[in-house]
């Protein structure tokens, strides 16, 4: 059972890189779920699947919104969750638009930027 979860686990972590090659969010998915399957089953897949769909959607966004995301005042909100990629914001949490860009959301948690899917509220990219 231990050997399965640390597979399960490294390839949890190699999702980014494999669904980073893709174009499109539902080719990470794809990827993601696929790796995760071989390792971990239908669990496995599923964890995957979500990694590489988030992954796969930081690929797409278009460079202007980063850059109009860093420039952009925005207040700092503090959360007690954790601020990685794949995990979900609470409802709590404002997310901001920029007027060129309607199909994305972003907020500053914790002092950090992120780029948020406005329909999972799942955090997609953090800008550094």
């Amino acid at each position: 059972m231990k050997l399965k979860t640390m597979l399960l686990a490294a390839t949890i972590a190699a999702v980014p890189a494999i669904a980073s090659a893709q174009s499109t969010t539902s080719q990470g998915a794809a990827s993601g779920a696929a790796a995760g399957s071989q390792v971990g089953g239908p669990i496995g897949g599923i964890v995957g699947g979500t990694v590489g769909a988030a992954v796969g959607l930081a690929a797409e966004i278009p460079n202007a919104f980063i850059t109009s995301v860093e420039r952009a005042n925005t207040p700092n909100v503090v959360i007690r969750e954790r601020v990685v990629v794949g995990e979900r914001l609470p409802g709590t949490v404002r997310l901001h638009t920029i007027r060129e860009y309607p199909n994305y959301r972003y907020a500053r948690v914790n002092d950090q930027r992120v780029i948020v899917d406005p329909h999972s509220r799942q955090i997609v990219r953090i800008i550094e």
